[in-house]
């Protein structure tokens, strides 16, 4: 197994490769060379190149969950997420160059699309959680996609501003966040409105259920005993 410095060397030299190659160009052997250590090194690490952008999204995540601002907790949620956020965007700063390499090969690749949303939603519940925000079930689960989709759209943005103020991600991530906050409040609304019918959903499902067991230990009513001597006819 490779050590800690040599995996830390892999990343950092498949990153600097996707900052002046195609994501195609950017092969497993090529890693190898340019990071001066042998196929088999690189697999005891890493199995694909999805491996290293897993990795490289996990390496963001501790950076913006070590960087968390204390003095953010009483604020309110959309104001911590923002923060939380606008972290993540100042620690992808040095690797600019490598995403906008693989968002070009994304929009060519349903496959990798698919690789970086699975991710993608990984990282945003991490997000959420350094922003103190617990939404739990379905809901959770649609939100941390609206999320994804939100921030992937900031992030696009953030790759063609040259100012380093951040002007127009900063407003294009309030724009987002403010239609997440319209968005929740609806899915929100039709939650409570559709609470009735659900309660009531899973009375009928209970009673069926409840009906089935009661057949299957039970069986049917019994049925008389018709014997072949009463089937006879009359005697004449």
């Amino acid at each position: 197994m490779a050590t800690a410095k040599t995996e830390a060397k892999i990343l950092s030299t498949f990153l600097d490769l996707l900052s002046s190659h195609s994501y195609e160009e950017v092969s497993l052997p090529l890693i190898a060379e340019e990071a001066g250590v042998k196929l088999s090194d690189l697999r005891a690490s890493f199995g694909s190149r999805l491996d290293l952008i897993e990795a490289f999204a996990t390496q963001i995540d501790r950076a913006v969950l070590d960087d968390i601002d204390p003095d953010m907790s009483g604020q309110p949620a959309r104001e911590r997420l923002f923060d939380v956020l606008m972290t993540r965007l100042d620690h992808l700063t040095p690797h600019k160059q490598a995403l906008r390499t693989l968002e070009r090969a994304a929009a060519c690749d349903p496959g990798l699309l698919l690789h970086l949303n699975r991710m993608a939603l990984n990282s945003q519940n991490w997000m959420l959680a350094a922003a103190g925000i617990q939404i739990s079930g379905v809901k959770g689960k649609l939100v941390t996609q609206g999320l994804a989709i939100s921030f992937a759209r900031v992030v696009r943005v953030w790759l063609d501003e040259a100012d380093e103020g951040m002007p127009r991600t900063m407003a294009r991530l309030d724009k987002e966040l403010d239609g997440g906050e319209d968005w929740l409040g609806r899915l929100n609304k039709a939650e409570k409105m559709s609470k009735p019918f659900l309660r009531l959903a899973r009375k009928v499902a209970c009673r069926v259920s409840g009906r089935r067991r009661s057949t299957q230990e039970y069986g049917s009513e019994p049925k008389p005993d018709l014997g072949g001597e009463d089937l006879a006819p009359a005697s004449a």
